[in-house]
C-alpha cells in the first residue's frame, strides 16, 4: 500500500501540472478560447520551501509562467529568498488575505497583492509601496481588486456593487497598478451558482476596460477557478487559475 502521506518529489509535480494544464487545454479548446490566454497559479499554502522550489523550476522547465500563490504571509516571506534565488524569473504572488500590520512583509516577498479589497486598505498599501522596493524597481505594485461574488459571509472580497468605484480608486494612486480582479467561485454544486459567480467578475472587468477611466485599461487578468471548478471559470474568462490540490494533493 502507498504512504498518502509521502513528501512529493519532483517527478510527482512536473507530472501533475501537465495534467492540469491538459485540462486547461481542453477546457479553453471547449470555450472556444485559446489555452495560452490562460496561466497557472500554484497554490503553495502549507508546502515546503522545498516542494515551492520544486514546483517553479516545473514550471520553468515545461516552459510555462512561474506563479506562486501564498496564502499566508509567513509562508511567502520564508519562500521568498530560497525561490528567487533559484529561479529568479518567478512571480510571488498573495492569494490571502492581508492584514495591514502585515503589509511590509507582504511587499518584501510578494510581487503581485491579489486580494485587495477596500480603499482603506488600497491607501495603506499605497503608502508603504515606496520604502519597501525590493522586488519592485519602479516603486509600483501590481494589485487585483477581489471580489465577494458569491455574497457567502466566510469569504474576503468587496462586493461586486462596490467594486467598480473601488477600481477607480485602486487605478487613482500613484504607487499602485491595477491588473485585474481576483474571486473564489461560489462553494455549492450547483453550476449555474458557480457560473453566475464568475460571470459578475467577467462583466466588471469588461466594464472597467471599456470605461476610458485612466488605470483601469491595464486591468484585463481574471484570476478564477480552482482545482474543483475551473472549467467553470476558464469558460467565463477566467486568464489565472490557481490550483493546489490536484498537483500537491490533499493539503496535511
Amino acid at each position: 500500500m502507498s504512504d498518502s502521506h509521502a513528501p512529493i518529489t519532483a517527478a510527482d509535480i512536473r507530472a501533475n501540472i501537465e495534467k492540469v494544464y491538459e485540462r486547461i487545454h481542453a477546457a479553453a479548446t471547449q470555450a472556444g478560447r485559446t489555452p495560452t490566454e490562460i496561466a497557472l497559479e500554484l497554490a503553495v499554502k502549507t508546502q515546503t520551501l522545498d516542494t515551492c522550489v520544486e514546483a517553479a523550476k516545473a514550471l520553468a522547465n515545461l516552459g510555462h509562467p512561474i506563479l506562486l500563490g501564498h496564502n499566508k504571509v509567513q509562508e511567502g516571506v520564508a519562500a521568498a529568498e530560497p525561490v528567487l534565488s533559484e529561479v529568479p524569473s518567478t512571480r510571488m504572488h498573495m492569494i490571502g488575505h492581508v492584514q495591514t500590520n502585515k503589509i511590509n512583509q507582504t511587499l518584501r516577498s510578494c510581487h503581485v497583492i491579489e486580494t485587495v479589497d477596500s480603499s482603506r486598505f488600497a491607501d495603506r498599501l499605497n503608502q508603504r509601496v515606496r520604502s519597501d522596493d525590493v522586488l519592485r524597481p519602479d516603486g509600483i505594485c501590481d494589485v487585483f481588486i477581489q471580489v465577494n461574488s458569491s455574497g457567502e459571509q466566510t469569504k474576503f472580497g468587496c462586493s461586486p456593487a462596490e467594486a467598480y468605484d473601488l477600481a477607480c480608486h485602486v487605478a487613482a494612486l500613484p504607487n499602485l497598478r491595477l491588473r485585474g480582479f481576483m474571486t473564489i467561485g461560489a462553494h455549492t454544486d450547483n453550476e449555474t451558482a458557480v457560473h453566475r459567480s464568475f460571470s459578475k467578475v467577467r462583466a466588471l472587468r469588461d466594464r472597467c476596460i471599456s470605461s476610458g477611466e485612466k488605470g483601469l485599461s491595464e486591468a484585463v487578468e481574471l484570476s478564477m477557478g480552482m482545482t474543483g471548478d475551473m472549467e467553470i471559470a476558464i469558460a467565463e474568462g477566467s486568464t489565472i487559475v490557481r490550483v493546489g490540490t490536484a498537483v500537491f494533493g490533499p493539503r496535511r
